[in-house]
């Protein structure tokens, strides 16, 4: 990518899509192209030929999705899978009918089946049963990732695709009954420690094993893969490590300063019990996280409920 290269950042007001853009906007490059789904609604088949027949970017990168947490996928079944097909479909049609350089698909680690062996290598994708809660989004991504798979197998069309981690970061969503577990604990105890509040309670048991990338990881390690990686085998991006979300909460709880209990309602689902991403191709391919968990959530901390400080 020539720093003049025009570059489309699908979904650039996301928490990855954003990561990218500022990614790429340190690195110099001046021609990206984006747009708020106001102005192009990418589900909508005929706007998004009339914007790539008009624009015709050299790079895509397909960060644009609905996402969300269990109870926001366990809700919207049907959008998840609708809008999310439609999005991804759209975009990587045209990216091929446009001539595209390149493109990169975000898809997504709950994609692999729910009793995976750990950690997750990229080839047990398609060898199980997914996640009921997600299985909407899951199947969406995983028709997402079969399209670019299909293309380049077809057409040629030098389609990546990734595989990240739970991400955390700048332009996440702090909604609770929509957003992930970690914005979730962050606004819950930043809350309770404001009210005064005695006790927290969470769902689950605490046991599941999360792992946890920061988007800016993410933007750099997608930048990584745009330069050096042509391969049709899609890429796992994660740190290679993970903690219990009992943990995790003992260290949300620490760094917002919440002094009372935690109580775990064990009524409520846990979700999958781990997802941990084997990273070796990654890390074979010369990339490493490099933002420590502790680290990267007191300044997400102080970003978000701190933004003047």
């Amino acid at each position: 990518m020539e720093k003049n290269s025009k570059i489309y950042i699908a979904g650039h007001n996301g928490m990855v899509g954003s990561a990218i853009h500022r990614r790429l906007k340190k690195e110099g490059y001046n021609n990206i192209i984006v747009r708020t789904s106001k102005e192009l609604d990418l589900r909508n088949q005929q706007q998004v030929a009339d914007f790539f027949a008009g624009q015709k970017p050299e790079y895509v990168i397909l960060a644009a999705a609905k996402v969300g947490g269990i109870i926001a996928n366990n809700t919207y079944r049907g959008e998840f899978l609708y809008d999310n097909l439609m999005i991804q479909s759209n975009v990587i049609h045209q990216s091929h009918l446009h001539g595209a350089k390149k493109l990169l698909f975000l898809g997504s680690s709950c994609i692999y089946p729910k009793l995976a062996p750990q950690p997750l290598k990229e080839e047990y994708l398609l060898t199980g049963l997914l996640e009921p809660t997600n299985e909407p989004y899951a199947i969406a991504k995983i028709a997402g990732l079969k399209m670019c798979e299909a293309y380049r197998s077809q057409y040629g069309s030098n389609f990546i695709t990734v595989m990240p981690t739970n991400l955390y970061g700048p332009n996440d969503n702090y909604d609770l009954n929509n957003s992930h577990v970690l914005p979730a604990l962050l606004r819950k105890f930043h809350e309770a420690k404001q009210n005064g509040d005695a006790s927290v309670t969470l769902w689950g048991t605490g046991s599941p094993r999360r792992e946890f990338l920061h988007a800016d990881d993410l933007a750099d390690a997608c930048y990584f893969l745009m330069q050096q990686y042509e391969g049709g085998e899609p890429m796992n991006i994660g740190v290679g490590d993970d903690i219990t979300i009992k943990d995790l909460a003992e260290l949300i709880k620490n760094i917002t300063g919440f002094k009372g209990e935690i109580n775990w309602d064990s009524s409520k689902p846990d979700g999958t019990p781990r997802k941990l991403m084997d990273v070796s191709r990654l890390t074979q391919a010369g990339w490493k996280a490099s933002i420590p968990l502790e680290e990267g959530i007191r300044k997400v901390y102080k970003e978000h409920f701190f933004p003047a400080q």
